[in-house]
């Protein structure tokens, strides 16, 4: 960005810039190990919602009936809170991940969900405490069984608005990613807190989750998705969708979806997510229940390990993407 445009990066604040590497996200869920991006991206949510789900009997509890999205929605609300709250840049936030992502704490959070009603936002986040929706994915899969799930952003439409000269790219506007005030929603509705206060060589705490799961060392699933910060909870319903109810990637990937994060304390459902009836039921337990336009686009590939089938599924929400094979 030129001084002629009144930006203040300077060809020093390139060349400092290093690319940093940490350590995979990984936990298991039914048997599937689930690898996902460490802060700050989503990866510790995602867990930390499929751990505390790992104490329910989901296909059991029936498909988004009452009582199997009782224990999702409050698996995201107090993800959510734990994320706004404790997780940032590694290199200057000391990320609690062990304890987030133990068996003890995900049973203590189980043990803190009442059985017919909806835990109130308030009482789970801090009294202080949406990203954009130009984000993208794709899941790819080679004939050796290497996978590899990207995802990418500049974050809200056309990025900051502007384009670096004679480049034709446009520059990303994940300032909003940081908290520009405690307490204050971000585009999003995120309330976040101030350990993801914006400070100099910082990166902004993020929620894309690319995804890997395996089982038995190889790779079942290779999912993630654009969305904001309703990638986590995206991503975990297409986890959800194969592993606990059994559908085959296309169904588990375009089944309407459904987002809660707390604040704000609403739950967003695409159209035919949530059934009138539910809908009703959940009313009744202390959820607002609000229509949403289709979000997301979770290009996933599945691998049947028992027959090798690799089947790959473009989420229909998305007009521009594409499942191919070469």
């Amino acid at each position: 960005m030129s001084i002629s445009n009144q930006g203040i990066l300077s060809l020093e604040d390139f060349a400092n810039y290093q690319v940093s590497e940490y350590a995979p996200i990984s936990c298991n869920y039914r048997g599937y190990q689930v690898t996902s991006s460490p802060p700050p991206g989503g990866g510790t949510t995602l867990c930390q919602m499929l751990n505390i789900l790992s104490g329910y009997e989901l296909k059991e509890l029936g498909w988004k009936t009452p009582d199997s999205l009782h224990p999702i929605l409050s698996s995201m609300l107090f993800a959510f809170s734990d994320r706004n709250q404790f997780l940032g840049d590694p290199d200057f936030v000391d990320n609690p991940i062990e304890k987030l992502l133990s068996p003890e704490y995900a049973t203590s959070l189980r043990k803190q969900i009442p059985d017919y009603k909806a835990i109130p936002p308030e009482s789970v986040y801090p009294p202080q405490q949406s990203e954009g929706t130009n984000t993208t994915h794709y899941s790819v899969v080679d004939n050796k069984g290497n996978a590899v799930a990207v995802t990418y952003t500049i974050n809200s439409y056309f990025g900051a608005g502007v384009i670096a000269p004679d480049t034709g790219i446009l520059l990303n506007n994940e300032m909003d990613d940081f908290t520009g005030k405690p307490g204050e929603p971000n585009q999003f509705g995120l309330r976040q807190g101030a350990i993801n206060k914006i400070e100099p060589g910082k990166r902004p705490l993020s929620s894309m989750s690319p995804t890997i799961v395996t089982k038995d060392n190889q790779v079942v699933l290779v999912t993630g998705s654009p969305g904001g910060s309703r990638i986590p909870t995206t991503v975990l319903q297409v986890i959800s969708n194969a592993i606990d109810y059994g559908l085959d990637i296309n169904q588990a990937v375009n089944s309407p979806r459904f987002h809660y994060q707390g604040f704000p304390n609403r739950i967003i459902a695409e159209p035919d997510a949530i059934s009138p009836e539910v809908r009703k039921d959940l009313k009744s337990r202390g959820y607002t229940v609000v229509p949403f336009r289709t979000y997301g686009a979770a290009e996933s590939i599945a691998i049947d390990l028992q027959t090798g089938l690799i089947e790959a599924a473009n989420d229909s929400r998305k007009s521009a993407g594409k499942a191919l094979a070469y």
